[in-house]
């Protein structure tokens, strides 16, 4: 980190300044970062996203109507699917076909229900080609097999000729989907199978054997790495898959929560958001260790499970499903927290993958059930769109000399003619003014727009689903200075033009 002048730093406990050298380039955003993640979990899928085309909820072939308006609107650059756990007990040719002859199987993973198999790969294609997102398939390696895993890939991306092909086309997709991502398991330390990073790793290069360019799509193998910052299992695999080395490899990394989401004390807050430097510290260690491998550089970091775990309760379970989450003004905050993280360490990930897109853990949207036609945007959905200013800009450094944890978090990335700005400020009883010193450009005027609320509990529920959204903030240049008065608990995207 490169130290910052003394006297530019303010010493008053409502003043923060910052030093953001614009020449000082870190990596590109890659749009990839802001992924999203759903898991045949609850009602993630069904009643989520997919209602079937019967239901008398407004759907688009099936899909909720409302639902994909929102995404569409916010841009979702890549989709996980079908898990998490459940990949790992999936297999993908009891999802394709007519949809009332499909098998039905128990979800072993996620509360024993039944699952009809109704969304299989044609209907998350259908998904993600309607919102306008990458396809990033999730395989089965700890109850598969490796030539299961291969047809899938040829069902998918051979352009016709093939049995497998022909078969798609049977099933109403004669063009091939180009899937791209692969994951080569789940969680293969945990729900993937319970495995030693060596024994996996030598699955994963007999998966990875059969696994080639289909139809001009070369596949990007993301392998199960590590939870949390568990360098003894990246080693381990690495070790056993050199030289055959993965594409990208998977780290998942929760902030959990001791209160349930409207619920929350300061204290447990403040613990919650504290994680998010050790979410930062993983993604530099990890990068490091892959880094020191031969070939190791060429290798994504992929945080593809992350965000805020809570307390749930048990009446909203039973209502709305398994894992359903509100997401809160302090999810809102979180998110906040995980983006500016992203884009202060664009150089070091490849892709993240927020968990999960409806109704399951720190969501963009909650649905009110297979039975109901509300669907809300969350304060994780707002955040989302504040961070979508930065998304293909190149990231540039800040100067932070504060190492408190729950301190203003600052990013800034630049494009033509502009200065993108985030500022978080997570405490919930201290307004901050923050002062950002602008090195390498010639700032004309700045905007703003904030997410806030002063109630760390605040939510948009199904009768107020407007309680949060964004606003209009004040935001000023003072000669070479962006200064932005940050209320407690908001986050603020400011866009500076330049001369």
């Amino acid at each position: 980190m490169v130290a910052m002048p003394r006297q530019l730093w303010g010493t008053s406990e409502s003043k923060r300044q910052f030093l953001i050298r614009a020449e000082q380039e870190e990596g590109v955003v890659s749009p990839l970062l802001h992924g999203q993640f759903a898991e045949h979990l609850g009602s993630c899928v069904y009643g989520g996203l997919w209602v079937g085309e019967n239901s008398p909820i407004p759907n688009i072939h099936g899909y909720r109507k409302s639902a994909i308006e929102y995404l569409k609107a916010l841009g979702v650059p890549v989709l996980r699917w079908p898990g998490g756990c459940y990949a790992d007990d999936y297999h993908w040719r009891e999802g394709i076909g007519p949809r009332k002859q499909r098998a039905k199987r128990v979800n072993i993973s996620w509360g024993n229900y039944i699952e009809d198999n109704s969304f299989g790969t044609h209907e998350f294609i259908g998904l993600c080609r309607l919102i306008g997102a990458e396809p990033y398939l999730a395989g089965n390696v700890g109850s598969g097999s490796p030539s299961e895993l291969r047809d899938w890939v040829e069902y998918c991306n051979y352009p016709g000729g093939s049995k497998l092909s022909d078969e798609r086309a049977a099933n109403g997709s004669p063009d091939p989907f180009r899937v791209k991502y692969w994951g080569v398991g789940n969680e293969s330390w945990g729900c993937g199978g319970n495995m030693r990073p060596d024994y996996y790793g030598g699955l994963y290069r007999q998966f990875a054997s059969y696994l080639h360019e289909m139809g001009g799509v070369e596949p990007f193998l993301i392998a199960s790495g590590p939870s949390g910052d568990d360098t003894r299992w990246t080693r381990g695999l690495l070790d056993t898959t050199s030289p055959i080395m993965p594409n990208g490899l998977s780290m998942h990394y929760y902030s959990g929560g001791a209160d349930e989401p409207t619920k929350f004390a300061a204290s447990a807050m403040e613990e919650q958001f504290k994680s998010f430097r050790h979410v930062e510290d993983a993604v530099v260690h990890q990068r490091s260790v892959l880094d020191g491998y031969r070939e190791g550089s060429r290798i994504g970091l992929v945080l593809d499970e992350w965000g805020v775990w809570d307390k749930i309760p048990e009446a909203d379970e039973k209502r709305y499903g398994k894992l359903w989450q509100q997401s809160t003004m302090r999810s809102g905050v979180a998110a906040g927290l995980g983006l500016n993280l992203f884009n202060r360490q664009a150089d070091k990930l490849y892709m993240c993958n927020i968990a999960q897109i409806t109704n399951v853990l720190q969501s963009l949207l909650i649905t009110d059930g297979p039975e109901g036609e509300r669907c809300v945007r969350t304060t994780t959905y707002y955040a989302f769109q504040l961070f979508k200013e930065h998304r293909g800009n190149t990231a540039v450094h800040v100067d932070n000399e504060n190492e408190d944890p729950l301190g203003v978090s600052v990013s800034a990335t630049k494009a033509s003619g502009k200065l993108v700005v985030s500022l978080v400020n997570p405490k919930d009883s201290e307004e901050v003014t923050v002062e950002c010193m602008l090195r390498g450009v010639t700032p004309r005027n700045a905007t703003a727009r904030i997410l806030h609320h002063a109630d760390r509990n605040a939510a948009n529920s199904f009768d107020a689903p407007d309680a949060i959204t964004l606003q209009a903030h004040p935001a000023r240049i003072e000669a070479q200075k962006l200064v932005v008065d940050l209320p407690p608990l908001s986050v603020v995207t400011a866009v500076v033009e330049l001369n």
